[in-house]
């Protein structure tokens, strides 16, 4: 139930399943800054520059503006909302800008204010609603009555367009005249679902702000958000981020697969459309289950280590994941110029898994691999039995013969730690769990994961998976 007249915007997003973790104030307030950065990058990289006296994008903030790049306040629409009685901004009459009008000298242009009531409860929250012709974004930071916040964001249409009614309302409440006017420059922007390409840009984003932000945060500042899972590992910002990006990317892109998938059952549709639609949904596939690995990682390490043991562990035929998953395997190596074989035992035996992840975590392992590896390298995944274990090796090989090998050494990626989870190539832009991480998920599955880097083949990924008795 809502607790006034007019939902605030963390209850909507609150409802809708959005908000992060509750946090203490200091966590929350990084997140919130964290977030506002990579927006404000993120504009300034999907905004085009050719001219900054047209008007490319609507923002609705408040308490105050938020983005202070020239580049950006030439070029968006702002509208603050206030709820200060005495805030001289909010003494100044609402003006819709038709060209490049500064209204005083404090404030940009393009710089609009409106009030809210004092017993609004939403002039007690953060937030930034922002409406362009690439995507909608809704960020929102709030604290409830027990003091605790929750920091929440969402690229998806219909929670944008939620937010944008409830605070619509409020204008329309507040000051009526001016309603019309603004809710016609909302419209100007469609509640289309951003390209998942725009939503990994900001996952990058994100996780280049976290470094920087954590060097500038005092130790004895950070407290750490309580969790009903676990009282022995506290979270970090950077994972709380991740598990509510990794549920970002899921929704928009599971909402376009099923679009692909309903445009595909269609009849008589022309070759070269079906290639496409199925390309897509091949995307779209590949990057959910890469989201969905990416979360599990954070759930597991935002559980305790009781719980993120306790998966569920049953007899899972290797024969059959193994059919699925290796044409995939090789699609994915052809895609990248690479060549992939599989050398498996006559008779595959059961293993003792988690039968719904050992795909996922499988094919997100190759997956990275493959990402790792210059064009024209060859992968050997070799599966044999050893002793009461299946075990299941991938070696990469350069496939340019020299005098002594048969195949010349792999050179290891460079890698850069991105947070608690993630790692970043500089050479490629790819960005991957990171090897605790990563092995953390193959406890997860009842397995155990090996890395060594031997002279003459470079990084060989060794997994170790116990057999049924």
């Amino acid at each position: 139930m809502y607790k006034w007249i007019l939902p605030s915007l963390s209850e909507i997003l609150a409802e809708s399943q959005l908000s992060v973790a509750e946090c203490s104030p200091a966590a929350s307030d990084r997140q919130w800054c964290v977030s506002l950065a990579a927006t404000e990058q993120l504009l300034l990289n999907t905004l085009a520059t050719t001219s900054t006296d047209i008007i490319q994008g609507l923002v609705l903030a408040a308490p105050a503006p938020l983005f202070s790049d020239p580049r950006l306040t030439h070029s968006l629409q702002t509208i603050t909302f206030t709820a200060k009685p005495f805030n001289p901004l909010a003494l100044m009459p609402f003006q819709m800008p038709t060209g490049t009008t500064v209204m005083s000298n404090e404030i940009a242009p393009h710089e609009s204010v409106l009030p809210l009531l004092a017993a609004d409860p939403l002039g007690t929250e953060q937030f930034c609603l922002i409406f362009t012709e690439k995507f909608r974004l809704v960020l929102v930071l709030a604290e409830d009555s027990c003091g605790k916040k929750r920091f929440s964001f969402s690229f998806d249409p219909e929670v944008v367009q939620m937010a944008w009614r409830s605070l619509g309302a409020r204008v329309m409440l507040n000051n009526p005249d001016f309603y019309a006017e603004l809710n016609s420059l909302v419209q100007k922007y469609e509640p289309i679902a951003p390209d998942y390409h725009i939503l990994m840009q900001f996952s990058q984003l994100l996780l280049t702000q976290l470094p920087q932000e954590e060097k500038g945060t005092n130790r004895h500042d950070k407290e750490n958000c309580p969790s009903s899972a676990s009282a022995h590992r506290s979270p970090r910002p950077d994972v709380e981020l991740l598990q509510a990006f990794a549920h970002e990317v899921r929704t928009p892109l599971t909402t376009i697969r099923t679009m692909t998938r309903l445009l595909l059952k269609q009849k008589a549709l022309p070759a070269n459309v079906i290639k496409r639609l199925q390309v897509i949904d091949r995307e779209c596939t590949e990057q959910i289950d890469r989201m969905e690995l990416l979360f599990k990682a954070a759930e597991l390490e935002t559980s305790a280590p009781a719980k993120s043991s306790n998966t569920q562990l049953t007899p899972t035929s290797l024969d059959q994941v193994l059919q699925q998953s290796i044409p995939r395997w090789q699609q994915t190596a052809n895609r990248r110029n690479l060549t992939l074989d599989v050398i498996l035992p006559q008779q595959l035996p059961t293993v003792v898994s988690n039968p719904s992840m050992l795909d996922r975590v499988l094919t997100g392992l190759v997956e990275n691999f493959t990402r790792s590896l210059p064009a024209g390298s060859h992968i050997q995944v070799h599966v044999i039995l050893a002793g009461d274990q299946l075990k299941l090796q991938l070696s990469p090989h350069s496939q340019c013969k020299d005098s002594e090998n048969s195949f010349a050494a792999v050179t290891p990626p460079i890698r850069k730690a991105l947070g608690q989870l993630l790692m970043f190539q500089p050479e490629t832009g790819v960005i991957s769990l990171n090897l605790s991480a990563t092995k953390h998920l193959f406890q997860a599955i009842g397995g155990k994961l090996i890395v060594r880097q031997r002279p003459q083949h470079g990084e060989v990924l060794t997994i170790f998976l116990p057999l049924k008795d």
